[in-house]
């Protein structure tokens, strides 16, 4: 399975979407060890929290399933491959996953439905297809009547719903789990018919 270039592409041989072996992350020259040899495995359509106090490496954890970074030590593999080897990450985090963060990151001088669309750039879609698709995105969660409001126009909990990235991911990182935004973009996956139920929600 090619990660960067087949998104859709059915699971490989291996059970597992996640399979993480003594992952160690350090930071400050190792003056800082946020994660200490975790093991852990996810399955398909599987639900996980990671809970914990706060510093106990809950979000280094998350970044790292999601490619934001790496580890110090230890392997990792997404449906059998070594996540640690991809020849493109932003491939990956453009079709595979989408993140749900505590800050919204959204450009002030877009529009909802400009900001759903930046991710798909790395699709090559057509302009055509690229609002097509933010709209039913939009549609999915609710906010289709907010499409033409800048960000200083979206209350905190639509700003944060705006869906990313720009195709329904297989597996969804939640770094604000109970948060309203986090449960429709939840529900409108598990509903989704190009969701198929194959997403494996991992939250925070």
């Amino acid at each position: 399975m090619n990660l960067a270039s087949s998104p859709s592409k059915p699971a490989a041989a291996s059970p597992y979407v996640f399979e993480a072996t003594g992952l160690i992350k350090d930071f400050d020259d190792g003056q800082v060890h946020a994660l200490r040899g975790v093991d852990l495995r996810i399955a398909d359509a599987e639900f996980v929290a990671i809970v914990g106090p706060s510093g106990s490496g809950k979000t280094t954890l998350l970044q790292v399933l999601g490619a934001l970074d790496r580890p110090s030590e230890g392997t990792l593999k997404y449906r059998g491959e070594s996540l640690l080897d991809l020849p493109d990450p932003a491939a990956y985090r453009a079709h595979q996953i989408g993140f749900v963060f505590q800050a919204f990151h959204l450009l002030p001088t877009f529009t909802a439905i400009e900001n759903v669309q930046i991710p798909m750039f790395e699709d090559h879609k057509s302009r055509a297809e690229r609002q097509d698709r933010a709209l039913e995105l939009l549609r999915a969660v609710g906010l289709e009547e907010r499409m033409n409001h800048y960000p200083a126009k979206l209350s905190g909990e639509n700003a944060s719903a705006l869906p990313s990235p720009a195709a329904w991911p297989i597996l969804l990182r939640c770094f604000w789990p109970t948060s309203q935004p986090a449960i429709w973009i939840v529900k409108a996956l598990i509903t989704s018919s190009t969701c198929s139920g194959r997403f494996t929600p991992t939250v925070e």
